[in-house]
């Protein structure tokens, strides 16, 4: 399984080898000793969660708190999106930062995003198939929610000619 650390250090992009033929291809989705080996740490999923985003979908910035805080591992089995992890760590020397990764299904790649991170993602295909693991069962008291355009964190999709649908939860997310 290649991988590449991003920015944030703690962020990993796991990029599974596809082996094709006449049929299609297979791949190797996900290995516990694999991605233990790779992240450094015994992690144990416990849930796995789908959602179905139409284009335009901006989903974020999500988060469960202490003592429910998720790690995810993220990817995309049908479709296109520009998924981010802020830093939302206020003793990290790496606090509001954030990264953003093109997963799509023709790339197969997934995103590692620890405990104590923001997530979001824009839908820029048609449909999109968004699959993710976490490390800890929701927590509705848990739940935090930050406004997608908190100035703080500072994202922009001002690159996308794309109407952003955005639920009402979503927008009346808090600021920093």
């Amino acid at each position: 399984m290649k991988f590449e650390k991003l920015r944030l250090e703690e962020l990993i992009l796991f990029k599974p080898e596809r082996f094709f033929d006449e049929r299609g291809y297979f791949q190797e989705s996900y290995s516990k000793k694999k991605f233990d080996e790779i992240v450094g740490e015994d992690v144990t999923f416990v849930q796995d969660n789908f959602s179905l985003s139409k284009k335009g979908v901006f989903r974020g910035i999500h988060l469960q708190k202490k003592p429910f805080q998720q790690g995810k591992l993220v990817k995309v089995t049908f479709g296109t999106v520009i998924d981010f992890a802020i830093d939302l760590r206020p003793d990290s020397k790496n606090y509001l930062q954030w990264e953003k990764v093109l997963l799509s299904e023709e790339n197969g790649h997934q995103l590692w995003i620890p405990e104590g991170f923001g997530h979001a993602f824009f839908t820029i295909s048609e449909l999109a198939h968004f699959n993710y693991k976490t490390t800890n069962f929701y927590n509705k008291e848990s739940e935090d929610c930050i406004i997608w355009n908190d100035p703080k964190i500072g994202i922009s999709l001002d690159e996308y000619d794309i109407d952003m649908k955005i639920s009402k939860k979503d927008l009346e997310g808090g600021k920093l």
